[in-house]
């Protein structure tokens, strides 16, 4: 499935744009801060449900504008399907599919991409939350059924803070903590199919980290992921170091039975402070470079590529399983951070997908062999869709 074209109005410095986009490789050309990215971010938001720049959706509406729209008219062979977001400022999004109302939540399911972005050094170099978050979009990208288990399980997390919190403050009786059994109960089931998941595609990851990292940097620095759970730690109320990583893949089962005696442990510590203290929600990634932590350790080279690594991993594995064809591959300012070998190979890693979108400030950045259709943005205009190029 790959795009043909990307229509926006009211996104970001975007009054209107209409932009057609070609099979293979698509150059998007400007100088910073024209809106080259703002392209692509929506292009992203369409297969995640969310950007990769900012939280809040409201910094993706025009400024004086009430909702912001999205559509992407998506081919695959003969067959063509219209897409369509419309981001509101003040309540919740709306979604079309082929004309007819549709869940927002679906989307994923017409449309799959992969985007590497600056921002996702952070993968590497920030807090759990993000290594979080690009572990459940993919999943949803692998499996979009799992949408509804991170929504409902997110809706249990706040339901039981919410409790929690109120046990803290009028002191816990005998029919909140009732009350808590059943939510422990409702975490406890959807919770153990996200960590499950999880660890299955951080198995599945490994092989492909490996080879990609191999290919970019031209040498083996032994990059290893590994699942790290808070219901295996010994102290799950430490934010930070409070995970424990499992030296397996464990079964939902065994993954419930942990599940269920960590919140029986840590339940008073958890009514003292008003807060879930183990989950998914606390868990990370472990990453690795010649068997020290990525994080920490790594250099700004080693952790830029450690992070594209995971990206084409995800590509990779999405190609594998997809009867749909390849997911778009959408690389965002990345030639600029790379020497001129590491562009050469990176290059030929990914000339071979169906569609390619690249950003760049300098045309000169993108190696020739990556030259296809080249489309020049200019203060949030499409001045030139390059197709004479």
């Amino acid at each position: 499935m790959h795009v043909r074209r990307l229509s926006l109005v009211d996104f970001r410095n975007y009054r209107e744009a209409d932009l057609e986009l070609r099979n293979g490789v698509n150059v998007l050309v400007g100088s910073n801060g024209q809106g080259k990215t703002n392209l692509v971010e929506a292009l992203g938001y369409l297969s995640t449900l969310g950007s990769h720049r900012v939280s809040s959706d409201l910094a993706l509406v025009r400024q004086g504008a009430q909702a912001a729209i999205v559509r992407a008219l998506l081919g695959h062979g003969d067959r063509e399907i219209l897409v369509e977001l419309q981001i509101n400022a003040s309540s919740a999004n709306k979604a079309q599919v082929g004309r007819s109302p549709a869940k927002v939540r679906d989307l994923p399911r017409y449309f799959s991409s992969v985007l590497f972005a600056p921002e996702d050094l952070a993968l590497v170099r920030g807090d759990p939350g993000g290594r979080r978050r690009f572990l459940d979009e993919l999943l949803v990208l692998r499996t979009p059924r799992l949408a509804g288990v991170v929504a409902d399980y997110e809706r249990s997390l706040r339901q039981r803070n919410t409790l929690l919190k109120s046990a803290r403050a009028t002191g816990a009786r005998s029919g909140a903590l009732s009350t808590l059994d059943l939510w422990d109960e409702r975490l406890v089931d959807f919770g153990s199919q996200i960590v499950a998941a999880r660890q299955g595609l951080v198995t599945d990851l490994r092989p492909g980290v490996v080879e990609a990292y191999r290919t970019i940097v031209g040498a083996d620095h032994g990059p290893r992921l590994g699942s790290r759970l808070s219901i295996l730690s010994t102290r799950p109320d430490a934010d930070e170091a409070g995970t424990e990583e499992a030296r397996r893949d464990l079964p939902v089962e065994e993954i419930r039975e942990l599940f269920g005696t960590a919140l029986a442990t840590v339940r008073p510590r958890e009514l003292e402070r008003g807060l879930t203290l183990v989950g998914p929600h606390r868990d990370d990634v472990l990453f690795e470079l010649n068997g020290l932590p990525a994080r920490g350790y790594a250099s700004h080279g080693e952790s830029w590529s450690f992070a594209l690594s995971l990206k084409l991993a995800s590509a990779e594995l999405l190609r594998a399983e997809s009867s749909a064809g390849d997911p778009v591959l959408i690389l965002d300012d990345v030639f600029a951070e790379l020497d001129a070998p590491r562009r050469r190979r990176l290059a030929e890693a990914i000339v071979g997908y169906e569609q390619v979108i690249i950003t760049s400030a300098v045309a000169e950045d993108v190696p020739d062999g990556l030259h296809g259709g080249m489309v020049h943005i200019s203060a949030g205009r499409i001045v030139d869709d390059g197709s004479a190029a």
